[in-house]
């Protein structure tokens, strides 16, 4: 049988999930800057002790949110990879999905595409971008194997450069300067290209080897 948490457990867990809420909120509202002991304290209501308590400082802090990310990522693209058809349509359902992430939740984004080498999340974050990268690795082999997708590629690279170039057209929504993008605009550009580029010329021949 197992055991009720007795009141305080559960009153410190509460407490520690107002932080991490705290905290998103700020995140959500003014970015990384805005995301202050001072500010999380006065948010949740509590003492900036408690936060070292409960959570630790703020590179912690950060990194307990970042987490959270990666978390609200994957629930995107395993929404994206669970839609049927065929893997072509998964693989551009997965760049939607990374997409619409992005613009839904753009600080949250920002923190898993920008986190430094020298926080402590950065390693867990290589790990999600390698999962991610591995599933859109397999949505393209599959399509390798139906036909649908020229043979003459390699998936794992092919889904590393599909990454960096979803990544890098949003990114250009950020700059300040001349630079700045629409990425609403140039994403359907992208898409087209890469479709043209990832699309096997003879679909027949390679379904009949």
């Amino acid at each position: 049988m197992t055991a009720t948490p007795s009141r305080m457990t559960r009153k410190t867990a509460a407490t520690r999930e107002a932080i991490i809420g705290a905290a998103r909120e700020l995140l959500d509202e003014g970015g990384p800057e805005a995301l202050t002991l001072p500010a999380v304290s006065e948010r949740a209501d509590v003492a900036v002790q408690t936060i070292y308590n409960r959570v630790g400082g703020r590179d912690a802090l950060l990194m307990t949110v970042a987490e959270r990310a990666m978390e609200a990522n994957r629930v995107y693209l395993d929404a994206a990879y669970a839609q049927p058809g065929s893997a072509v349509q998964r693989v551009l359902g997965a760049a939607e999905a990374y997409v619409r992430f992005a613009k839904e939740r753009p600080h949250e984004f920002r923190l898993l595409t920008q986190t430094s080498s020298g926080s402590p999340a950065f390693e867990r974050i290589a790990d999600l971008l390698d999962e991610q990268t591995g599933r859109l690795a397999d949505a393209i082999a599959d399509g390798i194997a139906e036909g649908a997708v020229r043979p003459d590629i390699d998936p794992r690279t092919t889904a590393t450069v599909l990454w960096a170039a979803v990544s890098g057209v949003i990114a250009l929504s950020w700059r300040a300067d001349r630079h700045r993008a629409d990425p609403d605009v140039l994403l359907p550009l992208l898409a087209a290209a890469v479709g043209e580029g990832l699309l096997n010329p003879n679909p027949d021949e390679q379904k009949c080897r």
